[in-house]
């Protein structure tokens, strides 16, 4: 089998790529790398036999034309994603996501022997429903979505997913939707609550004050690891098509507090955390039902919350902090 992954060089993306050649399969990479890192752990995985590495931008519509036609399986990563990426430019991000899931159908409707095209939405799906109307919390795969305030740059992101999630169902491809939920890990970038807390934490000296900004909100940590081991198993498992599911843990929901609390036991700090004022736009609690994918067998995680964390923190006191 082979597999294409646009933007292979992200977070998601790289450890997805990474994980396929461990299981033996041939993986196409492809990126521009305006966001993906040509880091240390990307320089060894492109040492693969099995990997292949296309340099392109999937905005541009030539780039279509020049992909191989022999994928069973089309990941599409690509996306600006991070919250102060998508508050910085909202319109450059409901273009630019369009066109790169666009041109991403557009390959995928050209393959001979595709099985299946694996879109990458989000949780933040949800967040219209969870504000303006009831929301079940933890929060299944069917409930009615309805959409944040327009005036706000935020909602720029979930309306291009939710754009996304129409174009692939009705593009006539095989296809399969995840959204996944608060994924954390090793390479991450520092555009995540995780990272900067993990930096902030590292940074002060003991006794410090320590601002935790929308300390009651709520979410459901899942460690790429975990991540990964869904993603894999709706996109092999050949019942699983036309469908969507949540991607994340439903049991281990933390506020951001606590979730700070358990950053300074992995640092060994001792530090004073001030709560501060919710952001705006952001969610206050975000966990989702995981009962679709247990049934079928493709849930099972296997990391603690503090057991990822602690991954985590070594890996950025390498690389980052």
């Amino acid at each position: 089998m082979r597999f294409l992954i646009t933007g292979g060089a992200g977070f998601i993306g790289f450890a997805l790529c990474k994980e396929l050649l461990d299981k033996g399969y041939k993986v196409d990479l492809l990126d521009n790398f305006s966001r993906g890192k040509l880091d240390e752990d990307f320089s060894q995985l492109i040492q693969n036999k099995n990997l292949k590495l296309i340099s392109e931008n999937l905005l541009l519509d030539l780039v279509v034309d020049k992909i191989s036609l022999e994928y069973d399986y089309i990941f599409h990563f690509a996306a600006i994603i991070g919250v102060q990426n998508v508050l910085k430019d909202p319109y450059k991000v409901l273009e630019h996501n369009t066109l790169l899931t666009m041109n991403s159908l557009n390959i995928a409707k050209k393959q001979k022997h595709l099985k299946k095209y694996i879109f990458a939405s989000t949780s933040e799906i949800y967040a219209g429903t969870l504000e303006n109307f009831q929301l079940e919390i933890p929060t299944p795969e069917d409930v009615s979505i309805g959409i944040t305030d327009l005036n706000r740059p935020r909602t720029s992101y979930m309306l291009s997913k939710i754009y996304g999630e129409a174009l692939v169902q009705y593009s006539r491809v095989p296809f399969t939707i995840i959204r996944p939920h608060n994924i954390y890990g090793p390479r991450m970038g520092m555009s995540h609550v995780v990272p900067e807390l993990l930096k902030k934490i590292h940074s002060l000296n003991d006794n410090s004050d320590l601002q935790i900004v929308s300390a009651k909100h709520t979410r459901s940590f899942c460690f790429i690891d975990d991540a990964i081991e869904q993603i894999i198993f709706v996109a092999l498992e050949d019942s699983i098509l036309g469908k969507t599911y949540n991607i994340g843990i439903q049991n281990e929901e933390v506020s951001i507090l606590n979730l700070a609390n358990v950053l300074l036991k992995v640092t060994n700090k001792n530090l004073n955390l001030v709560a501060s004022n919710a952001l705006v736009g952001s969610p206050n609690r975000r966990n989702p039902n995981m009962n679709k994918l247990k049934i079928i067998g493709g849930y099972n995680p296997k990391f603690s919350l503090k057991d990822g964390i602690i991954i985590t923190y070594e890996w950025y006191k390498k690389y980052f902090i």
